[in-house]
């Protein structure tokens, strides 16, 4: 008989555990993951499609205060999944379900499944509602097709429907996480690809105007032009004061930057799974994995802000890729990179399942050994239910931004601190002690982004604006 979810998130009792970690009695369970597909997993896991926001982020913040923010916040990931480790080290436990249920018994552990299954869910619909309006515009590019061709393959939600059938369904009824190595490496290859847009900003001077297909028009504009003006690659130049870095800036819109950066390597359901199935696993070894993939992402992220923000200063727009294409719709390395994303952000998918897959069998199924009827079919239950919202109920989205602004501070900062300061012994660690006064202040401190990110909602909603940017 194989092992129960349970079981199986038991860390082994035995060789190559650090040094002061309790190990309980239990069934072992070997991991067969290595070091650097656990790097991609994880990876694969924090990369989301915020990064296309960040250079808007950093042209409402100047390129310090955002680089102090996205290191704060790097740092601060590292830290919380540190408490995470901590915790599952001393009580031999790698499930966050059962870590909350150690901390806070039942209701600990349905709310640590509730927060993964809703932040997780909410991540899927905005990842496939990606691929439900970009992909048809890249094809019809790529195509140069009529808008009102009416073909199939131009219908966002038979796409939609097409991707999660053939390409994210097979991947997602894999046993473990850890076979997803391999594509969680092409997905980060793909976002890396995504930094070739910086090659753009030698090409793309400021100031600079959208693309028009019509020449005579173009030419009208040129022989109007004053002494300002410039014509470069066939587009009308207009001089323009905001094409000059800004180290510092403060705007109305500053303050949305920061639970934005916050959430950016939003990861910390996956730590655990894929602690889990880590060859020879430490505590050490998976910390050292953590802080290499936010080491990578952190400098993917900085890159692509950078460059999306020298390209276009104070004129870029919370999606970068739109930038681009208000220069040329058809230019063929942004067509590429655009394709790209989509290829990423769909393979972003299925790892972000899995915790889901998880949290539901803990919750609904606790006790009950390894099902493949059962495996299949919540994976198929949640992808038929992501699909119709996406398809049917766009607008869902904004929910789910209420969703996220509360269930990501508590996976990110209250939970790994609140269970920390219950699970570490008072004998080993009192309560006034200096790490579980940073654990509480780090818990404080989630409380302030979620009342942060839901104010901002709110005034967003009551407002009729969008000044969010969007979020993992």
């Amino acid at each position: 008989m194989e092992p129960s979810r349970s079981e199986m998130s038991i860390l082994p009792n035995g060789k190559g555990q650090d040094l002061g970690e309790e190990m309980f009695p239990c069934m072992c369970f070997e991991g067969k993951t290595s070091f650097g597909m656990s790097v991609f997993n994880l990876g694969n896991a924090i990369m989301g499609s915020g990064i296309l926001g960040l250079a808007y982020a950093m042209a409402n913040t100047g390129i310090l205060l955002f680089l102090f923010l996205l290191t704060a916040v790097a740092g601060l990931s590292c830290y919380s999944i540190h408490l995470l480790l901590k915790s599952s080290g001393i009580v031999g436990i790698r499930s966050y379900e059962q870590l909350g249920f150690r901390a806070f018994g039942i209701t600990g552990k349905m709310a640590a499944g509730i927060a993964i299954t809703l932040q997780n869910i909410g991540a899927m619909s905005s990842y496939l509602y990606i691929v439900k309006s970009e992909f048809p515009l890249v094809l019809q590019a790529f195509l140069k097709a009529d808008t009102s061709s009416g073909e199939w393959y131009l219908n966002g939600n038979y796409l939609v429907v097409l991707v999660s059938l053939s390409v994210i369904l097979p991947l997602a009824l894999m046993k473990q996480l850890g076979y997803l190595g391999y594509t969680s490496g092409f997905s980060l290859s793909c976002m890396v690809f995504f930094l070739s847009v910086i090659y753009k900003k030698f090409q793309i001077l400021c100031p600079f105007e959208e693309f028009s297909s019509n020449s005579t028009l173009a030419l009208a504009h040129v022989a109007n032009v004053t002494v300002n003006h410039g014509y470069h690659n066939g587009h009308v130049m207009v001089d323009d004061s905001n094409c000059s870095p800004q180290m510092f800036t403060i705007n109305t819109h500053t303050a949305y930057t920061i639970p934005i950066l916050a959430f950016a390597f939003v990861c910390h359901p996956e730590v655990l799974p894929i602690y889990t199935e880590l060859r020879n696993p430490t505590q050490r070894k998976m910390q050292h994995i953590s802080n290499i993939s936010i080491l990578i992402m952190y400098t993917m992220y900085f890159l692509a802000a950078l460059f999306g923000y020298l390209t276009f200063y104070t004129n870029v727009e919370a999606e970068l890729l739109h930038t681009y294409s208000r220069i040329d719709p058809y230019d063929t390395l942004i067509l590429c990179v655009r394709l790209a994303v989509l290829t990423a952000v769909t393979l972003t998918v299925p790892i972000v399942l899995f915790p889901v897959r998880r949290a539901i069998q803990e919750m609904m199924f606790p006790n009950k050994t390894f099902n493949w009827i059962r495996h299949v079919a919540i994976a198929v239950i949640l992808l038929t239910f992501i699909n119709i919202l996406v398809i049917f109920a766009p607008n869902i989205l904004g929910i789910f931004g209420i969703i996220g602004a509360t269930s990501a501070p508590c996976l990110i900062f209250i939970f790994p601190a609140v269970f920390y300061i219950r699970i570490v012994p008072k004998d080993k660690e009192p309560m006034r002690s200096t790490p579980k006064i940073f654990a509480a202040c780090f818990a404080g401190l989630g409380m302030l982004f979620m009342i942060m990110s839901l104010s901002f909602i709110i005034i967003d909603w009551t407002t009729g604006s969008s000044s969010a940017l969007g979020g993992h």
